[in-house]
């Protein structure tokens, strides 16, 4: 029951506890105490909103900045992993294999915001050796979601 409440909730947090109990077909207790013992878990580690934030009129920044560091030692890649997600900038951090060790998710209002914030803040902090600024442009997909619009297909139906 775990797996196809996570799958349900993956796609749709939003998702009435009633709706998910006849899909799962139980009662509405036993997934609410599911529900409820996976976020103790930390198995559900929060509920989100996908926003097009371009559709709002909202202005917004957002960069992927690769990060190579020195790892510290008896800590590993942790430490200096806290050092950075503790910035309210930063959205993500992950570590990653290839040339840089951290992809950190950045999110900001202007360009120069994010630049300043790399500059100023990550580069500084005693591990870090480089980094690499990437800004996204324009979101495609985000999180399964397509977010651009789907073309109509303006063709006329013909049957025989």
């Amino acid at each position: 029951m775990r797996e196809k409440i996570l799958h349900y909730i993956e796609k749709n947090a939003r998702i009435d506890l009633k709706d998910l109990a006849v899909m799962l077909e139980t009662d509405e207790a036993a997934v609410l105490n599911e529900l409820e013992a996976m976020e103790s878990e930390h198995i559900i580690c929060g509920y989100n909103s996908l926003i097009d934030w371009d559709r709002a009129g909202i202005e917004k920044v957002m960069a992927m900045i690769e990060v190579r560091v020195t790892p510290q030692r008896g800590m590993g890649f942790d430490k200096v992993a806290s050092r950075i997600y503790n910035y309210p900038e930063v959205r993500s951090v992950y570590l990653i294999s290839g040339g840089f060790d951290f992809m950190v998710i950045l999110e900001g209002k202007t360009l120069r915001e994010v630049a300043e914030f790399v500059s100023n803040k990550l580069s500084t902090l005693e591990s870090v050796l480089s980094t690499k600024t990437n800004f996204i442009l324009k979101k495609y997909k985000d999180y399964g979601t397509i977010m651009v619009e789907q073309p109509t297909d303006e063709r006329m139906k013909v049957s025989l």
